[in-house]
């Protein structure tokens, strides 16, 4: 079940914030966001949480969007493209903090209309982050995929236009970040990487960290495997491993 205020039409720049668990930062992330200035309303998607994360977004000043129960950051921010008819979405995590306002050199390409996405390089996380090598796993299936090398290929920090998110399929929780990516080259739209000074809460080399990115390859595989099919995708995962570890 999900809740959404009834809102005006948009005529710019709408920023979707997927969150859980969040409490602790998607309000400095929502006030970061409001002082864009081509950002003219923060929606926050609360995906089941159970901290008060949807009511320290609303104190800052989002329209809350309610997921009950958890349904995963795919259907989180598509819950928030269903709440506005803006043009022009701004995904960006809900532990980016001040860092958020960083956006900024997202949106401008797609504004001036010469990218249709803009996706975040992020600085390198170091030992904050894990091994790399679900992130190569999915520049190895966006390389087959789309015959781009992606830096940032898991990067969540987007800005897209309304299109990108019409071309989408289906796709479930973590795969979101590569689904996009395939299925807007596929539609003939143009993508292109911005370096931007984003940071966000790392999960490291913990074992809460491993679990994640498991999740992660899972769900990114079932994405890739419903476009490319699974011989393609046993070829990026051979590919990225040998590269990782026989380099």
């Amino acid at each position: 079940m999900s809740t959404v205020d009834e809102t005006p039409p948009d005529s710019s720049v709408v920023a979707v914030v997927p969150a859980f668990d969040r409490a602790d930062s998607v309000g400095a992330t929502v006030e970061a966001l409001q002082s864009i200035a081509a950002v003219a309303r923060v929606i926050v998607v609360d995906d089941g949480s159970g901290d008060d994360t949807a009511a320290v977004a609303a104190a800052a000043g989002a329209q809350v969007v309610t997921l009950r129960p958890n349904q995963g950051k795919a259907a989180a921010v598509l819950a928030g493209c269903q709440a506005t008819d803006a043009d022009v979405l701004l995904f960006v995590d809900a532990d980016t903090g001040s860092t958020a306002v960083q956006a900024e050199r997202l949106v401008g390409p797609v504004l001036s209309g010469e990218l249709d996405m803009s996706i975040a390089v992020l600085p390198a996380a170091g030992a904050r982050g894990g091994f790399g090598l679900v992130r190569d796993f999915a520049a190895a299936v966006l390389q087959i995929g789309t015959g781009t090398r992606f830096e940032a290929p898991l990067s969540g920090q987007r800005c897209v236009r309304r299109s990108v998110v019409d071309a989408l399929g289906p796709v479930d929780r973590f795969g979101l970040e590569v689904a996009l990516t395939l299925d807007a080259a596929q539609a003939g739209l143009r993508a292109a990487e911005v370096e931007a000074e984003f940071d966000h809460r790392h999960t490291g080399r913990s074992l809460a960290g491993f679990r994640h990115r498991l999740r992660q390859g899972r769900d990114l595989y079932r994405a890739g495997a419903s476009r490319l099919g699974h011989k393609v995708m046993v070829r990026a995962l051979w590919s990225s491993v040998r590269g990782r570890f026989w380099a």
